[in-house]
């Protein structure tokens, strides 16, 4: 099979502000813009592009597809994105697991995982 996941895509309401939420916390950059900035990609370094999309109306309800992250200190991880402007939702701990959900500066779920709580 020749298929990989390229780009995730998020709907939000204003691309460029919703861009600077992410191009800070993934250390990505924007690298295609359409003319009216409804349309704007970012190269992540994890070589998943993510890109952020105008639609009309805000989110409603969960997420039916969201973006799990890992990082070695999640509780470290969480505060920067916190102070980025993303809200913390609920935490889970598991034997061998932990992930806290979190939600981006436009109320799009996400999530922070690690191995080791």
């Amino acid at each position: 099979m020749a298929l990989r996941i390229r780009m995730v895509t998020i709907d939000c309401l204003d691309p460029r502000k919703l861009a600077e939420f992410w191009v800070a916390a993934l250390g990505a950059e924007i690298i295609h813009e359409v003319d009216d900035g409804a349309m704007l990609v970012l190269s992540s370094p994890d070589n998943v592009d993510i890109g952020l999309q105008q639609v009309a109306e805000p989110r409603a309800g969960k997420n039916r597809l969201h973006i799990d992250l890992g990082a070695p200190d999640r509780p470290a991880e969480v505060a920067r994105l916190v102070a980025l402007g993303a809200t913390v939702g609920e935490e889970f701990k598991y034997p061998g697991m932990a992930w806290s959900v979190l939600q981006d500066p436009e109320g799009n779920e996400f999530c922070v995982g690690s191995r080791n709580g």
